[in-house]
């Protein structure tokens, strides 16, 4: 299937830099709670992400990572997820996330 330019458009992935982390015993498979900040204009928000194979909640803080912002905010248990930080599939299928590869401001659009 493919879309066009408009409809890639609406779909707004931001860079944002993880402020908190700590772990989530609540939910239902391993995962973390992530703090991001995304800027001025965005402010913090928060995000559940099953991450736990590759990362602890110590050495995520000050890592930039890749996000959609504009999904509904999601209740996972008793946390609200207001944004989903995206990552790709190691060949065990485990979340290994994405962020750029240099320092860039946060709130930056991807394009």
């Amino acid at each position: 299937m493919t879309i066009s330019y408009d409809e890639f458009l609406k779909v707004d992935i931001r860079v944002g830099t993880v402020t908190r982390a700590e772990t989530f015993p609540e939910a239902r498979n391993p995962s973390l709670k992530l703090w991001v900040d995304f800027g001025a204009d965005l402010g913090e928000r928060k995000s559940s992400a099953q991450i736990t194979r590759h990362y602890d909640s110590e050495k995520l803080v000050g890592r930039q990572v890749a996000a959609v912002v504009n999904f509904p905010p999601r209740q996972i248990g008793p946390f609200m997820s207001e944004v989903l930080v995206l990552g790709f599939p190691d060949a065990d299928g485990e979340v290994v996330l994405i962020g750029p590869s240099l320092p860039v401001p946060n709130g930056g659009r991807l394009y």
